[in-house]
């Protein structure tokens, strides 16, 4: 059977690597999806591909920066891809013409700002297309809900790319967490230079924020510590200042922390704490793009991962000092024969994972609700962290804490 062709929708960082006026200055100067893609396809894993934005009149570019950051690094890797709308067009639903293309059975991958998601993807799924969405899968349970409702009665398979599950590490102490006994305390921290902020500057406070961004990660982590409990409140915080002096919009948080009240379902006497941080507003010269670490805290042991500092720096003068990089997201040098060598890392294994679930549902091999069970983060398997995110969001907004409930087997906030 012919291999799944797959639809890219939006075109900036982490598709590309091309922010408007260049290569990314992130750890994504080349981007995750286009790059993991263009791969998959030289492996036989997927078949045609396009990319679809709202703004015709970048393509040009881009193409070039691909041409001349992948095709020409590794080994002609085939960088062509059917664009929409057309290089002189500009149009904010160009998504649908895009989609309405595919076939039942393709796929699309979403990355776009969060309030785009629901539409998007609710497009797609109607049309029987396979989707993968990046983290946050909505902003809403309500839209979570009416995702998974609608996903269900087409049979098409709905993924989030929390691609932090296949961290090496992450995913080891997801294992070991089983062992620990019961769940108490959980400790997040995420951040990004401010530099990000000019990057996300047309939504960052006004569709979204940074904990939905960000903490999405972690919370994500949690739950796959701690199968068997449920979250039951969450008071959030955040911090103002920076990010309007950086011109975003009056209101916009700097630096958002959950404190978020679980309870085991088995025994309702037991109940942990988790808490999330997450910031845009990091120093611009910190070593590394991204902080991240947790501390995870339970009756029988602890596990503590920093993921920022793995032991493995570059000092660069032309870069103006100490780095510590992360290969083991996206390895971007090339293999021994000239090619993309970076299919262990977990950005690359995270699209893998979707590419191989579709093929092997097209193909017949396996239902889509196989996949709820293997510990995937499917639409399904993230419903507790959109729980959260939402509850954070609503929490700041109406300045109280936010009670979660399970109604009918559904999570409602209260």
């Amino acid at each position: 059977m012919a291999p799944v062709n797959v639809l890219m929708v939006g075109t900036g960082e982490y598709t590309t690597g091309w922010v408007g006026s260049g290569a990314s200055g992130s750890d994504k100067k080349v981007g995750v999806v286009g790059l993991t893609l263009f791969d998959l396809r030289r492996r036989g894993k997927v078949g045609d591909l396009s990319m679809v934005g709202t703004n015709g009149t970048k393509f040009p570019a881009i193409r070039q920066h691909l041409e001349k950051n992948i095709k020409n690094v590794y080994n002609g890797l085939n960088v062509e891809f059917t664009s929409y709308p057309d290089d002189a067009t500009k149009d904010l639903e160009a998504y649908k013409e895009a989609i309405d293309k595919l076939s039942p059975g393709d796929a699309i991958t979403i990355f776009t700002p969060d309030t785009t998601h629901f539409d998007i993807a609710l497009y797609a799924i109607r049309r029987n297309i396979h989707v993968l969405i990046t983290k946050p899968a909505t902003k809403t349970l309500d839209h979570h809900y009416q995702l998974l409702s609608v996903a269900a009665e087409h049979n098409v398979f709905v993924y989030i790319e929390h691609h932090k599950r296949y961290d090496p590490a992450y995913s080891d102490a997801a294992a070991k967490a089983r062992n620990l006994g019961d769940f108490n305390y959980f400790y997040s921290y995420m951040s990004q230079p401010k530099s990000q902020l000019d990057t996300f500057k047309s939504w960052a406070g006004k569709d979204s924020d940074i904990s939905y961004y960000l903490n999405s990660h972690h919370i994500d982590i949690n739950a796959t510590l701690v199968p068997g409990w449920v979250p039951t409140s969450v008071t959030a915080s955040g911090s103002r200042g920076t990010a309007t002096d950086l011109d975003c919009v009056d209101g916009t948080e700097d630096t958002i922390t959950l404190l978020t009240d679980w309870t085991k379902t088995s025994d309702r006497s037991r109940v942990a704490t988790g808490v999330y941080t997450a910031s845009w507003t990091a120093p611009q010269n910190a070593g590394v793009h991204s902080n991240q670490y947790f501390h995870y805290l339970a009756s029988a042991g602890e596990i503590r991962a920093n993921q920022a500092k793995r032991g493995y720096d570059v000092t660069d003068d032309s870069l103006g000092g100490i780095g510590w990089v992360n290969p083991f997201y996206m390895r971007y040098a090339p293999d021994e024969d000239g090619n993309f060598g970076g299919q262990t890392g977990y950005g690359y294994v995270s699209f893998e994972k979707f590419v191989d679930a579709c093929n092997r549902i097209n193909a017949g091999e396996a239902e889509v609700t196989d996949f709820d069970k293997r510990g995937l983060p499917t639409l399904r398997n993230t419903v507790v962290t959109t729980a959260i995110l939402e509850a954070g969001r609503r929490s700041l907004d109406e300045k109280r804490t936010v009670a979660i409930r399970e109604e009918g087997g559904r999570l409602v906030l209260v």
